[in-house]
């Protein structure tokens, strides 16, 4: 049996199939809200139920449950997490447009009716307090705030979704973006007796090829027959520097061409999810959504959903603070938390191999910058660092930026 989702039961808010039309001509009568691609992302989140039991956009008691607790309370007393607000902003002009209006229709960049959102909730928008405690910092150049923050409505709204039609993007990967439904379905088609979920926003090299078989091998070890790698990329929003996702997804294939993963014990799928960057506190989301979608353990590394202090020469977040905080976290104790080891390129091995501290001098560490570094230059990394498929796509990639 797989865990169940947050509240017993996982919220969909797509509309059947018989009330769609129905649903497109009432959202034609309403006032107008217009979503940016990454408000669409939030839709999409919801719609399928990753942040179970959210019905829709956060009303201020959510809003403020999230900001300070980090968690949710639900109605039988129970609490399950939520770390990372998920709010629509408006501005005073469309405060103004919906009036007393009980209902708003959203709609996408092209004109299109994406949800209406029902028994609506206007509150303000607490911006410094907002970025303060999301990201423990409000130091300008952090790349979510600047989009979606800073210039954002004074204004939040929140409701319940009616989703019109499931979201898809139609850029060749939405094959990928199984929702957890149907991720749980192909768990159970494949017998999963343990689902062990891997967030990442990078390409895999086979240091986290060692952490993933090392953790199946651990699950068996712990009596599991068969563990079930959930590799699950985040697909929403990124910063500018990171690989974009369709170059990543083509790398992870080569990755389970070559035979680094197995395909028989890993399901790949895309994480619909806008990242913020927000350390310890966003790293108990990715956490939580995984549990919705059948997780029950989770692995944890170095400095998840870290980056670089935006203003500072460090980094911005204590490397060690996410997977502290994930085995402490309210609402997460259902979920196994896996802290990995730190992998390293071992010289004396010629491959990548869990660091030994008592012989450093054999480690060689190859961060992402450098890494993309290499690529970029179209200098090989050392063998056996990454398949020669994947590294091939990676090099493709700054190639691509040269010539455009």
């Amino acid at each position: 049996m797989l865990i169940e989702p947050d509240g017993g039961k996982l919220v969909e808010l797509v509309v059947t199939d018989f009330e769609r039309d129905l649903k497109k001509g009432e959202a034609l009568s309403l006032p107008r809200i217009k979503l940016s691609r990454i408000d669409l992302e939030w839709v999409h989140v919801l719609s399928e139920g990753w942040a179970t039991p959210l019905k829709g956009f956060m009303r201020e008691a959510e809003f403020l449950q999230t900001l300070h607790f980090n968690s949710l309370r639900l109605d039988d007393g129970s609490v399950v997490n939520m770390s990372v607000p998920i709010v629509l902003a408006i501005d005073d002009a469309q405060k103004h447009r919906i009036g007393d209006n009980k209902k708003v229709a959203l709609f996408d960049s092209k004109g299109d009716p994406v949800a209406i959102l029902n028994n609506i909730e206007i509150y303000k928008h607490p911006k410094e307090e907002r970025i303060a405690r999301t990201w423990g910092t409000i130091a300008p150049g952090l790349p979510y705030v600047e989009q979606t923050i800073t210039n954002a409505g004074n204004w939040l709204i929140g409701g319940d979704l009616e989703v019109i039609e499931p979201i898809q993007y139609n850029d060749g990967l939405d094959h990928f973006r199984l929702s957890p439904t149907q991720l749980r379905a192909e768990f159970t088609r494949r017998n999963a007796d343990a689902v062990f979920a891997f967030q990442l926003r990078n390409p895999v090299h086979n240091g986290h090829a060692l952490l993933m078989t090392d953790t199946r091998k651990r699950l068996l070890e712990m009596g599991y027959k068969n563990p079930v790698l959930l590799l699950h990329p985040l697909g929403g929003y990124t910063k500018a520097d990171d690989v974009p996702l369709d170059w990543r997804m083509k790398q992870h294939e080569k990755v389970l061409e070559d035979g680094v993963l197995d395909p028989e014990t890993t399901v790949v799928s895309i994480f619909p999810s806008p990242m913020h960057y927000a350390g310890p506190t966003e790293v108990q989301w990715h956490a939580k959504a995984r549990i919705n979608a059948g997780a029950n353990f989770y692995i944890v590394g170095r400095d998840p959903a870290g980056m670089s202090h935006p203003v500072e020469k460090r980094d911005l977040y204590d490397a060690d603070h996410g997977k502290k905080v994930l085995s402490m976290a309210p609402g997460l104790e259902r979920l196994n938390i896996l802290p990995f080891r730190v992998a390293a390129y071992d010289k004396t091995q010629g491959k990548m191999a869990f660091f030994d501290p008592s012989r450093p001098q054999d480690f060689l560490f190859i961060s992402g910058t450098k890494m993309r570094t290499l690529a970029r230059n179209k200098e090989s990394p050392p063998d056996g660092f990454m398949c020669p498929g994947g590294w091939k796509v990676l090099v493709d990639y700054y190639d691509s930026l040269v010539l455009s």
